[in-house]
C-alpha cells in the first residue's frame, strides 16, 4: 500500500517577504524617528507629529484588521462586533492614563475629574488595579479574551453561524455601548477618558514618548504579522481553512470544530484588544462611539478591500481606506460616507478577492504569457544544451514518481 506523503511545511516568508519586512521594521524603527525627532520642521523630508499621529492610529487599525482576516479570511466567520474588542482594550489603557493624571486635573482631586463632577466619593470597584502599568497590561488581554471565550463558546457551540453569527455580534457591540454611554458604570459616560497627562510617569505630549508609541505600535503590527504566519502555515492554521471550507467534513473527519474556532475567536479579540490600547494614547482619548457598529463594519471593509486570506491585504486595506479616510473627510467631508459605500459595492461585485487577489491575479497572467524558455528551469535548458536542441522546443522535463528505481 502506498503512502501519502504530506507537502513538506515551508518557510515563514520568502525571500522578497523577508526583504519587505526588514524595510518595514527599519523604516518603523529608525527612519520614521530620524524624520521627525532629527530632520528640522522646514525640511521637506520632515515628518510632522500629525503624520506621526495618522500612521500610528492607522497601523493600529492595520491590527484590526489582521486579526479579522484570521477569523474571517481563514475560519469564515465574518464578526461585526470586533469594535467591542477594541475599544474595551482602549478602555483598560485609558483607566490607567486617567489615574495617572492625579492631582493635575481641573478639580485637583486623586479622583478622575468625571467621577468629582458627579459627586462620587471613592472609586468603583472596577478600578482597583488601574493605577498598576504590570496589572493594566494584564487587563488589556484578559477583559477581550476572557469576554471573547464566553461570548465564543456558547455560540459556536450552539453552531450559531452565517449570518446569524454576524447579527448577533453587532448587537452585543451595540448593546455594550449603549451600557458605556451610562454615567453609573464609571466609564466617563459620552465623553470617556480624555485629557492624558502621563504614562509610566513620562509626559504623554512630548516628542519622544509620542514616537516611542509609534515604533512599539510598528513592531507589535509585525510581531503579529508573524505569529499570524506561523499561526496559519501550522496544522491548527489548515484544520481553520478546512472549517472554512467544509466543516461537516471536518467533523466526519473526527476533529471537533468548537476548540478551534473557539481558540481563533480569542486570539483575534486579544489582538484588537492590544490594538485598543495602544490607539489611546495616540489619539488622546476613547469613549464609547469606538464601540459604534459601523466602525466594526469598517474593520470587515479593510479586510475585504485588501484580500482575504493574505495577511498582507488587510493591513494594505486598513492603510488605503483610513489614508483616502483622513483626505476625503478634509476635502469632501460630505461624501465621504458614499465613498466608503461604493467602495465596498465595487470591491463586493469586481474584486472578490480584493487588491491582493487582483495583483495575484495579474501577476499569474504575466507568467502564464511568458515563453516557454523562460519558464524552464535550469537543468531544463542545461539537458537542452547537451541534447543540442533548442529550449524552446522541448516540452517540459517528466518527473520521475517518489520511491520508483531506475
Amino acid at each position: 500500500m502506498s503512502r501519502v506523503a504530506l507537502p513538506s511545511k515551508g518557510p515563514l516568508l520568502s525571500g522578497k517577504g523577508w526583504t519587505a519586512f526588514f524595510v518595514a521594521l527599519i523604516c518603523v524603527c529608525a527612519l520614521a524617528p530620524v524624520l521627525n525627532l532629527l530632520v528640522p520642521a522646514g525640511s521637506a523630508l520632515h515628518m510632522s507629529d500629525y503624520a506621526v499621529a495618522l500612521v500610528g492610529k492607522i497601523m493600529c487599525y492595520a491590527i484590526c484588521a489582521l486579526a479579522m482576516d484570521l477569523i474571517w479570511g481563514y475560519t469564515g466567520i465574518l464578526s461585526l462586533g470586533h469594535g467591542l474588542f477594541f475599544a474595551l482594550g482602549g478602555y483598560m489603557m485609558g483607566m490607567y492614563l486617567m489615574r495617572q493624571i492625579g492631582r493635575d486635573g481641573n478639580y485637583k482631586s486623586e479622583l478622575p475629574d468625571f467621577m468629582v463632577f458627579l459627586d462620587w466619593k471613592t472609586l468603583p470597584w472596577h478600578w482597583t488595579f488601574s493605577d498598576s502599568f504590570v496589572a493594566t497590561l494584564v487587563l488589556i488581554v484578559a477583559v477581550p479574551g476572557l469576554i471573547a471565550f464566553v461570548f465564543g463558546f456558547f455560540a459556536f457551540r450552539s453552531r450559531i453561524k452565517g449570518v446569524y453569527f454576524s447579527i448577533i455580534t453587532q448587537a452585543m457591540t451595540f448593546a455594550a455601548m449603549l451600557l458605556f454611554f451610562r454615567n453609573e458604570t464609571g466609564f466617563g459616560g459620552n465623553n470617556g477618558f480624555t485629557d492624558f497627562k502621563r504614562i509610566l510617569g513620562t509626559p504623554i505630549a512630548t516628542q519622544e514618548m509620542r514616537m516611542t508609541i509609534f515604533a512599539l505600535t510598528g513592531l507589535t503590527l509585525l510581531g503579529f504579522f508573524l505569529f499570524a504566519r506561523w499561526l496559519i502555515g501550522s496544522k491548527f492554521g489548515r484544520v481553520l481553512q478546512a472549517i472554512r471550507d467544509a466543516e461537516s467534513r471536518v467533523m466526519f473527519s473526527g476533529y471537533n470544530p468548537l476548540p478551534y474556532k473557539l481558540t481563533i475567536w480569542v486570539i483575534s479579540a486579544v489582538m484588537c484588544g492590544v490594538a485598543g490600547a495602544l490607539y489611546v494614547p495616540q489619539v488622546g482619548i476613547i469613549n464609547p462611539g469606538e464601540m459604534s457598529p459601523a466602525n466594526s463594519i469598517e474593520i470587515a471593509i479593510w479586510a475585504a478591500v485588501g484580500g482575504r486570506a493574505t495577511l498582507v491585504g488587510p493591513i494594505l486595506g486598513a492603510f488605503i481606506v483610513n489614508g483616502a479616510k483622513s483626505w476625503l473627510t478634509v476635502a469632501y467631508p460630505e461624501y465621504w460616507l458614499y465613498f466608503l459605500g461604493a467602495l465596498f459595492i465595487a470591491v463586493t461585485l469586481f474584486l472578490p478577492n480584493g487588491i491582493v487577489g487582483l495583483v495575484k491575479k495579474w501577476a499569474s497572467r504575466e507568467h502564464k504569457a511568458m515563453p516557454d524558455e523562460a519558464q524552464q528551469t535550469p537543468a531544463q535548458r542545461a539537458v537542452a544544451v547537451e541534447q543540442g536542441a533548442e529550449p524552446s522546443a522541448l516540452a517540459p522535463l517528466p518527473v520521475q514518481p517518489e520511491g520508483a528505481r531506475a
